[in-house]
């Protein structure tokens, strides 16, 4: 049995009749059934919960919403310093890196040529005579050197860079030589054989003097297939390159007359340019390529020697100094969108099939 004492107004208060006024104010005062007074805390839970799972959710959009922001910005920022970084190089491209520096001495100025000559490419004509005659120029250039890495090209670029070694080779007494690297082969060699000396590296790949025109006769398979080929023309030959259709003997032999006056324009420039000092081998003109080695006992070649090897020889030490003008960045990326869009488009390119170049 409890020993709990707490008063109870129904057992230990007053006895009151059923007519005592003050029996109305008891029954006023009693407390509410603990059925309502449990539905009304149950509406207040659900009525905060509700509020605490909207303030969750207002809080999660928040923190989404910042999260947003932030990727916004740090996009925008990288964006800003993209396009910053292009302007730095773009300005400085134009301005600072097709600078020469002044040279601290007398060293040997130095003119890359490298890849396929081709107008549109880095090896172009207007690129190498620009650096040809800035290292020409220049006072403290003791020679200047060719540095050649190219299989050929153009035949139109390879002769004005050729017309202008000679130009500049017969107005002063400072030398131009030519440096072959791995390969110094058909429109490259034409280039070097305008120089004064020309040196290669024993395993190097030197000559192809040569002329070459590539193509194919499509018109039995397109026939096979059932297409019909439609050129319009204004005179008989103006498409007898047309892959699609048959080549005549006489328009064979005249575009092989094309091929011997370009090959003939080739083999007078490189008499004009080494002189007496190419062997008298019947192969020597027929497009075959031989090693360093091999071209020095044909004339080719003038000797063995690398870059460094000739800077020592003439100064002492290894100073050379690169004269090859600076590339614009946008305006390669130009000249590369454009030549992928013609290529897209179908469109024709402005160069000579006829090239100086290996196949």
């Amino acid at each position: 049995m409890s020993d709990d004492k707490r008063y109870d107004e129904w057992t230990d208060g007053p006895e009151l009749d059923r007519d005592d006024p003050r029996r109305g104010e008891a029954d006023d005062k009693a407390p509410e059934p603990r059925g309502s007074e449990d539905a009304a805390t149950l509406r207040e839970r659900q009525r905060l919960a509700q509020l605490e799972m909207m303030d969750r959710w207002v809080g999660g959009v928040l923190v989404e919403q910042r999260r947003s922001r932030r990727w916004k910005l740090f996009f925008r920022f990288l964006f800003a310093a993209l396009l910053l970084g292009l302007l730095a190089t773009s300005i400085y491209s134009l301005f600072f890196a097709g600078m020469t520096p002044t040279p601290m001495g007398p060293h040997l100025g130095v003119v890359r040529v490298e890849g396929v000559i081709d107008s549109e490419g880095e090896a172009n004509a207007e690129r190498i005579t620009e650096g040809l005659q800035d290292a020409w120029e220049n006072e403290e250039t003791q020679a200047v050197v060719l540095q050649i890495n190219s299989p050929g090209g153009s035949p139109v670029q390879s002769q004005r860079i050729f017309n202008e070694i000679r130009r500049l080779g017969q107005a002063g007494d400072k030398p131009i030589l030519a440096v072959i690297e791995d390969i110094g082969a058909s429109g490259a060699y034409y280039i070097a054989a305008g120089a004064d000396d020309i040196y290669a590296a024993p395993a190097s790949l030197v000559g192809s003097i040569g002329v070459i025109y590539s193509g194919f006769g499509l018109q039995e398979a397109i026939e096979g297939l059932g297409i019909e080929r439609r050129v319009f023309t204004a005179g008989e030959n103006k498409a007898f390159l047309d892959p699609f259709s048959e080549i005549a003997p006489d328009q064979r032999e005249f575009w092989q007359q094309v091929l011997n006056t370009t090959h003939q324009q080739f083999i007078d420039d490189v008499k004009t340019g080494r002189g007496n000092r190419l062997s008298d081998d019947p192969k020597l003109f027929t497009g075959l390529i031989w090693t360093g080695e091999q071209a020095t006992d044909l004339g080719l070649v003038d000797g063995l020697k690398s870059l460094d090897q000739l800077a020592r020889e003439r100064l002492g030490e290894v100073r050379t100094r690169d004269y090859t003008p600076a590339l614009d960045p946008f305006e390669r990326l130009s000249r590369q969108f454009g030549r992928v869009a013609a290529e897209w488009a179908g469109l024709p390119r402005a160069n000579s099939p006829l090239r100086y170049e290996l196949p």
